[in-house]
């Protein structure tokens, strides 16, 4: 079973910058998307960003377009979420996720990735 583990969250201030790891336990395990997703208090998870693995494109939700980048090192088998500008929305516990059956029309869909790590907190102060 292929574990995610993210870290990088924490407590930062509005305008700020974090960068969030998402290690992976095995190297070669099959994915076609990797994707960050987000969940704040009371609210559902929300999709913020994607990887199409085979091709590298990026794909991300509207409300952090043009602030966050997602990345990937191959050597160090991590997928990375840098946050620039954080807001105090922005808020929210932030999971990475995996899956072999992801595809660019449900990458948004928390039920279509198979794999997750267990989240790292994200805190805006405003």
């Amino acid at each position: 079973q292929v574990q995610l583990e993210e870290s990088g969250g924490g407590l930062v201030q509005a305008g700020d910058s974090l960068r969030l790891s998402c290690v992976a336990s095995e190297r070669a395990f099959p994915r076609s998307f990797m994707g960050w997703f987000r969940q704040a208090p009371g609210k559902e998870r929300e999709f913020v960003a994607a990887i199409w693995w085979s091709v590298g494109n990026t794909y991300y939700a509207d409300s952090v377009k043009g602030r966050f980048t997602m990345f990937r090192d191959n050597a160090k088998n991590t997928v990375y979420l840098q946050m620039n500008s954080l807001k105090p929305e922005d808020t929210a516990v932030y999971f990475c996720a995996a899956g072999p059956l992801v595809t660019i029309t449900t990458m948004k869909s928390t039920s279509k990735y198979a794999y997750w790590g267990q989240g790292t907190q994200v805190t805006v102060s405003s």
